[in-house]
């Protein structure tokens, strides 16, 4: 357990002066503090701490004596930055400051501080976890006396409470504060977020913006700026700033950005989410006060007005005493970093809360109040000091809670509240638990009792808010690119899909699309045999008849490619030139064998009994053709026309013939497909 000792008398005399301090150091051991007139400002945190001898910094006590001990975790060693020691006269004997390694009679002297040319070391580093601070004054002794601050060894950038915001040149920079920063004797110019002004005591300036705590201390990172002409005077966290001119610089703080508002000014938070314990009955109509019992006292005192900057009526509570509260239930857990409060903001209702508690809950039933780090007592935090101005305080550590309940302690005249919360959604939340519903206000008809006010230097407080800046910039960054790769993958997968969808110009030809259809295989069977006298229709058998006719005819040709037939067996083809390809292998099995002198294709299957017509096979007057001249197409009727009745020499029914053609006589074969090169000389 982390103990610190503070103790502490002055005296009238040299040997009364001895006397108490050999009952001061005695009565160390059983004393964890003593307090006496001979010290001054003090504030011991567990890491961090300041002590200052009596008076400071307006004068010193003569005659006088203070010893503090102090002890940090065993982990850790002590370090002391002595901010200022100024006493007369300099005699070492009776007028010095000591500090010592240790704690009671096995401490030894690490240093002592005294005389006319005094060296003040920047940082005095002991050689364990306890320290002992002794300051002693002699007869006649004067100036300002003595101020210093610790912490532990952590913190090697400690700084004292009273460096300036001109002591440090760095654009940006980040030190740590030590706790008891909290003085009466420091100024503060400024206020968040607009920045303080550069003359402003640092640590304290952090106190008022609420990133340190003046129990505990902290880190602070400032961010140094161009000065701005007129700085606000506010008050916040008992730190009351002052108004100031231009300055040649400012610095502000870097923060977490949990400060924006929780909703009751914006609406966010809704009426039914606001609850009190009573409501004052005083109606105001026409300007004048009477009393009633209508539904019009609770629109104008009700809980629905303690919604800050709103205009009309605040909350007011029915009774006068710290029993009664206004609620908000945030309807989820949130992390609340702060809280804004002004009076009634009505000249004719000069009414407002100066000292009040917190208290928070997680389901509405179980509450607690809140307190200091380290605390065991309930905090009391300094309300507003007239009826129109804000004031802020900041909760370090933060709460997490759903419900936030405002208990006034102090009071002008009548309970008058208006409130803001700060905060944020905190990253992980608390189980949720329904709230029962609050207790009817009760209400009044009794007259507001006046009573004495005080009265303090205008305040205005303006909260933190989020720092976005970079967060915006990161996204008109982000965006564009994202933009950009998501429309080159999809170019890829476009271009990748035709790719392997592209017809491949070495593959073999396919009868056209069109051609394929079912309604242009009926539209075939209407079209006469043909289309006109120009086109060349070709018929073909198999592979080894074309092969023999070749031979016999001394014809030398490349084979033409031809597309795959659709059906099986041997094709024929009217009025169009054929691309089937014909089959290869054996011969096909007819039951009326083809004779060499006479070379005919199988006919189609025939059109149903109807009497629809056959194609017309398509044959060449080879007998006739002469060697390079034009080939002569004719049609042939050779076949008779067979039925179950009829020989069996002969297979297929004898198609009908169409006038003009020739029937097949010897010596006339199918003509030979013809490759690209003999299309392209112009056999027609």
């Amino acid at each position: 357990m982390d103990a610190s000792v503070m103790v502490g008398r002055g005296t009238g005399g040299a040997t009364v002066l001895f006397i108490l301090a050999i009952g001061i150091l005695l009565s160390a051991r059983s004393s964890r503090a003593q307090k006496g007139d001979g010290c001054g400002h003090t504030v011991l945190g567990r890491s961090s701490g300041s002590v200052s001898s009596l008076g400071y910094p307006q004068w010193l006590r003569s005659d006088s004596v203070c010893e503090w001990e102090i002890t940090v975790d065993t982990k850790h060693t002590v370090q002391i930055r002595v901010a200022d020691l100024n006493v007369q006269p300099h005699d070492c004997q009776i007028t010095y400051l000591r500090i010592y390694n240790g704690i009671g009679p096995h401490r030894s002297e690490l240093v002592k501080l005294c005389g006319k040319d005094l060296q003040i070391p920047e940082l005095i580093r002991t050689h364990g976890n306890q320290v002992t601070i002794q300051f002693m004054s002699g007869p006649h002794s004067n100036g300002r006396g003595f101020f210093l601050s610790y912490s532990t060894d952590e913190h090697p950038d400690l700084i004292s409470c009273l460096d300036k915001g001109v002591n440090f040149t760095e654009a940006e920079f980040s030190k740590f504060c030590p706790a008891g920063c909290l003085t009466g004797f420091g100024e503060v110019s400024g206020t968040v977020p607009h920045g303080y002004r550069d003359s402003s005591v640092l640590c304290l300036a952090g106190i008022h913006a609420g990133v340190v705590s003046n129990v505990e201390g902290g880190q602070i990172n400032v961010v140094s700026s161009k000065g701005i002409p007129h700085y606000d005077s506010t008050l916040a966290n008992n730190v009351t700033s002052v108004t100031g001119a231009l300055s040649s610089s400012l610095f502000t703080f870097k923060t977490s950005g949990c400060y924006g508002t929780l909703g009751l000014e914006s609406g966010v938070v809704r009426d039914t989410q606001l609850s009190a314990s009573s409501v004052w009955a005083w109606h105001h109509g026409n300007g004048l006060g009477e009393e009633s019992d209508s539904g019009d006292a609770q629109q104008q005192w009700g809980a629905t007005g303690a919604r800050l900057k709103k205009a009309g009526f605040p909350w007011a509570a029915d009774d006068a005493d710290q029993q009664q509260w206004i609620q908000v239930d945030l309807k989820r857990e949130k992390r609340i970093t702060g809280i804004i409060t002004t009076g009634s903001t009505l000249p004719e209702f000069q009414f407002y809360v100066s000292a009040y508690r917190v208290l928070y809950s997680h389901d509405g039933q179980d509450w607690s109040t809140y307190q200091d780090a380290n605390s065991m007592q309930e905090k009391i935090f300094q309300g507003n000091t007239n009826y129109f101005q804000e004031v802020r305080n900041n909760f370090i550590p933060p709460i997490e809670a759903r419900y936030m309940r405002i208990s006034p302690a102090q009071w002008h005249q009548r309970i008058t509240l208006k409130l803001e919360l700060l905060g944020c959604q905190p990253p992980t939340v608390w189980p949720r638990v329904n709230n029962p519903a609050p207790p009817p206000p009760k209400l009044s008809t009794q007259r507001p009792l006046l009573e004495l006010s005080t009265h303090t230097p205008e305040i205005r407080n303006n909260t933190m808010p989020p720092h976005t800046g970079h967060d915006v910039a990161l996204a008109a960054v982000l965006v564009p690119v994202l933009v950009m790769l998501l429309t080159a993958l999809l170019l890829t997968v476009v271009c990748s899909w035709h790719w392997k969808n592209r017809k491949n110009p070495e593959v073999t030809y396919d009868l056209p699309h069109w051609d394929r259809t079912v309604w242009w295989k009926s539209m075939k069977q209407l079209l006469p045999s043909k289309l006109s006298e120009g086109e060349e229709c070709v018929r073909y058998s198999s592979s080894s008849e074309v092969s023999r006719l070749r031979a016999n005819q001394g014809i030398h040709t490349e084979p033409a490619e031809y597309a795959q037939p659709l059906v099986g067996g041997v094709m024929t083809s009217l009025g169009v030139r054929s691309t089937f390809k014909p089959e290869e292998g054996e011969e096909p099995p007819y039951d009326s064998p083809l004779t060499p002198d006479l070379l005919c294709h199988a006919y189609a299957e025939p059109l149903p009994a109807s009497g629809a017509e056959y194609a017309t096979p398509i044959v060449i007057d080879m007998a006739n053709h002469q060697s390079g001249g034009p080939v002569v197409f004719a049609g042939r009727a050779h076949l008779a026309r067979t039925d179950s009745g009829q020989s069996a020499g002969s297979l297929y029914d004898t198609p009908k013939t169409t006038p003009g053609q020739a029937t097949l006589s010897e010596g006339q074969a199918y003509q030979v497909p013809q490759n690209s090169s003999q299309n392209a000389s112009g056999v027609s």
